[in-house]
C-alpha cells in the first residue's frame, strides 16, 4: 500500500494506476472506518486529511485523462475534511526515487 510522493506524471503506466486504486483503498478506510490495514503507515499518515487525499485522487485523476484513461470512480467530495495537504512521509522523497528506479519500470524520476 503506497501513494507516492512524486508527481503523478513522473510515474509509469503501473504506478499511476496502482496509485488509483491504493488511493481508493485508502479513502475507503478513512471515511467508512474499516478495520482493515487501518494502522498501516500509509493510511495513518492521511488520518485527518481526508481533503489531501481527495486533491491528490484528483492530480491523479487528471493525469489518467491526459494520457487517455476514463475515470469513473469519482470520489465524495463532503467527505473531505481536515487538513488540505500532506506534511508526512512515510520514506522521504530521496527514498521514494531510489525505490521506483530500482523498479526500472519506466518512471520518470
Amino acid at each position: 500500500m503506497r501513494i507516492w510522493d512524486i508527481p503523478p506524471e513522473k510515474l509509469c503506466r503501473s504506478h499511476l494506476l496502482g496509485e488509483h486504486a491504493e488511493l481508493h483503498g485508502i479513502w475507503t478506510i478513512l471515511t467508512e472506518e474499516r478495520e482493515g490495514y487501518k494502522n498501516h503507515p500509509e493510511v495513518l499518515r492521511w488520518r485527518g486529511k481526508q481533503e489531501a487525499l481527495y486533491r491528490k485522487h484528483q492530480e491523479i485523476v487528471d493525469e489518467m485523462r491526459e494520457r487517455g484513461y476514463r475515470h469513473h470512480s469519482p470520489l465524495d467530495p463532503t467527505l473531505a475534511t481536515g487538513q488540505g495537504h500532506q506534511d508526512e512521509l512515510v520514506d522521504p522523497l530521496e527514498e521514494q526515487v531510489r525505490i521506483l528506479r530500482e523498479k526500472g519500470c519506466g518512471c520518470r524520476v
